[in-house]
């Protein structure tokens, strides 16, 4: 028995670090490592095909960005179990509940500001795998170079610069408005307009200035809302980006509440 909880719980850890979840710091919820543990566990090499892992993804994703592990999860635990290894094992059985429970609202990235939030790290983590260059250096941050270049999430339009536009705190500090850095690109950023950073950004990699937009693209903002400074169709636009994501993560549309 030892033995099957050790194992699920390095196949729990395996599946996290392949979702781009490398630190503890991001990880949505530690309360449902314990039935994605369970589940692999039980379903040890079954658990291993393409169509079983797009399944337990949907179901991971469901849970986090359905919020559905925030409060006592003893019940939710005892359901994803039993609902989880039926529908992989079986091609007729029913959707389990937490997927077929789980919403996500446009609204909510509003009100994603701090790690604090699990659909908050996860996001994080669908950014990560998107695969993003890094604005100075056009390394990829998904992987390797994650630790090695201390990546982080940072602000898109500074802080400092919203700041002098009187631009909010509540929207400058959305998750719509970050992005995975490295500490020395956000180094290079400063407080400025994106518009006076990305040309700076240019000189100091000495690169033309469409390769810059081009690894800035791979965050998913619309390079030519940052070279006009345009903060709120920028932020329009990323939150269209981001709602595409967990869309497609969860398998089901988003709530148009916004």
């Amino acid at each position: 028995m030892g033995s099957a909880v050790t194992e699920g719980f390095k196949a729990a850890a395996q599946f996290l670090y392949g979702h781009h979840i490398f630190d503890t710091r991001f990880l949505p919820y530690g309360s449902q490592l314990i039935p994605l543990a369970a589940i692999l566990a039980l379903l040890g090499q079954q658990a291993e095909t393409a169509g079983a892992r797009a399944k337990i993804t949907r179901w991971y994703w469901s849970g986090v960005f359905g919020e559905l592990y925030g409060g006592t999860t003893e019940t939710r635990f005892a359901r994803d179990l039993p609902d989880m290894l039926a529908w992989v094992t079986g091609p007729d059985a029913d959707l389990p509940r937490t997927v077929v429970e789980a919403q996500f609202a446009a609204s909510r990235l509003q009100s994603l500001r701090t790690r604090g939030s699990a659909a908050y790290k996860g996001i994080y983590a669908l950014l990560l795998k998107e695969g993003p260059l890094d604005w100075a250096t056009g390394t990829d941050m998904s992987d390797e170079n994650y630790f090695d270049n201390a990546v982080d999430i940072h602000h898109i339009f500074p802080k400092a610069w919203c700041e002098k536009q009187g631009i909010p705190a509540a929207l400058y500090n959305s998750i719509a408005n970050k992005t995975p850095l490295t500490a020395r690109t956000n180094r290079l950023i400063g407080g400025r307009a994106p518009s006076a950073y990305l040309r700076s950004l240019s000189k100091t990699a000495q690169t033309p200035p469409e390769q810059v937009d081009r690894a800035v693209a791979t965050h998913l903002i619309p390079t030519p809302d940052l070279h006009a400074d345009d903060f709120h169709t920028a932020m329009r636009h990323r939150e269209q980006a981001l709602l595409d994501l967990i869309s497609a993560a969860m398998g089901k549309d988003i709530q148009n509440d916004s």
